[in-house]
């Protein structure tokens, strides 16, 4: 009887040892392919360069009182005051609005006791956006007036950077194909389809930082000089090509 099973018993051997040489060998076949496949990557640059349409400033409301809420309240008072202020210069809604808000005790340090709280410090901090650039030295003037009493940071942007971006990285995309064709020309090589594709963007507005002291808002005859200048968005692109 076991007879009979040893001829079946050999040909599923030999099936499964021929089955396992032919996925070793078509396994190898594909390695071999992958690590024969060669690329080529090339570096392109573009840059736009445009005046800056708004302007973006951080300021901040600060007051302090011998109890929280005189501070929040004096607080409230002079903030809704700058508010009214950017209404009246026709800045939105949409283009104010309020970043932080803090209450910081303050202490006395008796020399031999523990630390005693003797007020409180609110801290409001804005940013506001002028379109208008024109009117930048008048507004930051005006808020001071109206009571912010730190100008944080004041940096001229431009309103829709994405659109300038696209416009850069089609100028990097078309300088790297360029390249491309170039080296495929004096090379002589075939350059097949594009396998890879990465980016790096480059180009941040530069703050200009101010301080509200008393000569700033309501003691001179105009406000500061704020040259708004020029932004320069730049785009790096890297195209892989398959070489065939």
């Amino acid at each position: 009887m076991l007879k009979n099973y040893k001829p079946l018993v050999w040909t599923a051997m030999t099936f499964l040892i021929v089955a396992s040489l032919f996925l070793l060998v078509n396994t190898n076949q594909k390695l071999n392919t992958a690590a024969t496949t060669n690329t080529v990557s090339f570096s392109g640059e573009g840059k736009v360069v445009s005046k800056a349409d708004i302007a973006a400033v951080y300021l901040s409301i600060v007051t302090e009182s011998a109890t929280s809420k005189s501070a929040q309240d004096d607080n409230s008072k002079k903030s809704k005051a700058v508010v009214e202020f950017l209404k009246k210069q026709k800045i939105e809604d949409k283009d104010i609005k309020t970043v932080s808000y803090n209450i910081y005790p303050q202490y006395t340090y008796p020399r031999y006791d523990k630390p005693v709280i003797s007020g409180y410090q609110v801290n409001q901090t804005m940013t506001i956006k002028i379109r208008n650039l024109d009117e930048v030295s008048a507004i930051l003037d005006g808020v001071v007036s109206a009571g912010a009493n730190q100008i944080n940071s004041l940096s001229f942007e431009i309103d829709e950077p994405e659109k300038l971006k696209a416009e850069a990285r089609k100028m990097a995309i078309a300088d790297a194909k360029k390249k491309a064709r170039e080296l495929e020309k004096e090379l002589g090589i075939d350059l097949g389809k594009i396998i890879n594709f990465s980016e790096n963007t480059g180009g941040f507005p530069t703050p200009v930082y101010l301080e509200a002291k008393g000569d700033m808002g309501g003691g001179g005859d105009s406000g500061p000089s704020v040259p708004s200048g020029e932004n320069e968005i730049s785009v790096n692109v890297y195209l892989t090509y398959q070489i065939k």
